[in-house]
This record gives structure tokens, sequence and C-alpha cells, in this order.
């Protein structure tokens, strides 16, 4: 620019930095794996197992405002499918604009098993996460279900005075609500969770659920396992729900591994041992 005169700059429109998407489509029957379709940011291994074993992958390395994540997943007649994930999901500070999305879509046929263990996600200051997962199961089916999250990096001081976090858990039995748990925080999450009444400030929480025919059969020795943070109970003679809560995740683990290795008979995938 010549010096002595006056230039005019044009501002450029602001452009939102480009979002990670991603979808996962996974069937598995009695002959194995039977559909496999990855798109974007997801992608799914298989190690060599009795069972179709997926380990998910999210290549984008975690999930901020307007991220769009989905998963399917479909045990057929006769199939064993487990989904787990490589290593906990972490949901990043937003700047902004729309939240981010993970919608995970299962179901089990009748005479199925589907296992969905993901390890912990972990919500960091100032994220932004709405997440849901739905099971449709057929009768005969039976399922198990994990869902951990870490509330901030406490290792590294974060305090979770800023975030937004909203999960849904919907179960459905041949078309029929079977289960329903919706959590929404908003706001100083630390704070609330601090109360007495609601987390008396643990760091980590856990569900697990376990639709199976033998559910009942498994209540005492997980209860035997449990801490005084933790209750486990039957919504129906077919239905087993724990809810854990933890200092930090650390701890989280030394109680939830024990229970996880119960329910899967000492199969839980590797990548939660590493």
């Amino acid at each position: 620019m010549p010096w002595g005169r006056t230039a005019i700059l044009h501002q450029l429109p602001y452009a939102a930095p480009p979002r990670a998407k991603g979808a996962l489509r996974i069937e598995a029957g009695a002959g194995g794996l039977s559909l496999l379709r990855q798109e974007g940011a997801l992608r799914a291994l298989f190690p060599r197992k009795p069972h179709v074993e997926a380990v998910i992958l999210n290549t984008s390395g975690g999930a901020t405002g307007g991220d769009r994540l989905e998963i399917e997943a479909r045990a057929t007649p006769g199939g064993h499918l487990r989904l787990t994930t490589q290593a906990a999901e972490r949901a990043y500070r937003s700047s902004g604009g729309p939240a981010a999305r993970i919608r995970n879509r299962l179901a089990a046929e009748t005479g199925a098993r589907l296992d969905w263990l993901p390890q912990e996600t972990i919500l960091y200051r100032g994220c932004d996460l709405d997440r849901a997962l739905t099971l449709d199961l057929a009768p005969g089916a039976r399922a198990l279900l994990v869902e951990p999250v870490i509330f901030g990096r406490a290792l590294m001081g974060e305090v979770l005075d800023e975030a937004r976090f909203r999960d849904r858990i919907e179960i459905r039995r041949d078309g029929a609500p079977l289960y329903l748990d919706a959590m929404r925080l908003e706001g100083n999450v630390a704070a609330h969770l601090a109360r007495p009444a609601v987390a008396n400030g643990a760091g980590a929480m856990a569900s697990v659920i376990l639709a199976a025919a033998e559910a009942e059969a498994h209540l005492a020795p997980i209860r035997a396992l449990l801490p005084v943070t933790a209750g486990a109970t039957l919504i129906a003679p077919d239905l087993l729900v724990l809810r854990l809560l933890a200092e930090d995740g650390f701890v989280l683990r030394q109680t939830l591994l024990p229970v996880l290795d119960l329910l899967t008979g000492g199969t839980l995938p590797a990548s939660w041992r590493l």
C-alpha cells in the first residue's frame, strides 16, 4: 500500500470453523459381522474375539460445539455384538453456536445380545454436549449398557463451573417403554454436584443397566461390590440398574471394573485396561 493513501478494508463475512461429522453403522448376527458403514470422523476396529467386538475411534479427538456424531448398531438373531471405545471421549470447550450432538441408536433382535461398553466421557470446562442413546429390544434379547462420566479434569485443577450437558437414555422392549433416564446440567455444574442431595461433591459417575433374564441373580453379588456411594436395584425381574458416584475417575474404576467383569463373565474389552 503506498504511503499517504487511505486504504479501505472490506470485512469478509464470518465463517464458522469446520466441525467434525461422523456416522457409524454396524450389524452382526450368528454368522459374524454382516454390515459396516463408516463415514467422517467415526471408525471401528475389530479385535479377534468369539463374538463381534467393535472398538470405536473418533478421529477428531473429541466433541465440541457443532460436531455431529451418530452410531447405529444392531445385533440380529443369534448374534453377540459388543461395542467399546479406544479411549475416553472428550467434550471440549465450545466456542459458541450449536451444541456438540451425539446420537447412539442400538437394537437387539430376538435371541441376540448387545453390549454397549464405552469408556468415560470427560466433560471439559465450557463444554456444551447434547447426547442421547436409544435401545430397542425384541423379546428374548439381552443387553448390557454402561455410561461413565467424569466432571472436569481434577488432576489439572479444573473446576466445572461453566458447562452444559444434556444426556438421555431410553430403552424399549417390543416397542413398549422399559427404562428412561434423563439428566440436564447447566451453568456451575461443580456447585450443583456439591449439594449433598445431588452428588455430595462427586467428580465422576456411572450408570450400568442390564436387561436380561438373569438380571435378578446378579443383584446380590453386585451389591456386595458397591461402596456407600452406589446403589443397585431391580426395576423389573429382568432389568437391573446401578448408579455409582465417586470422587474421581480413578476411584470410579475401582468399583466399576469389578462390576463389569462380573456382568461380562471376565471378558471386558482389553481397551478398558490399557
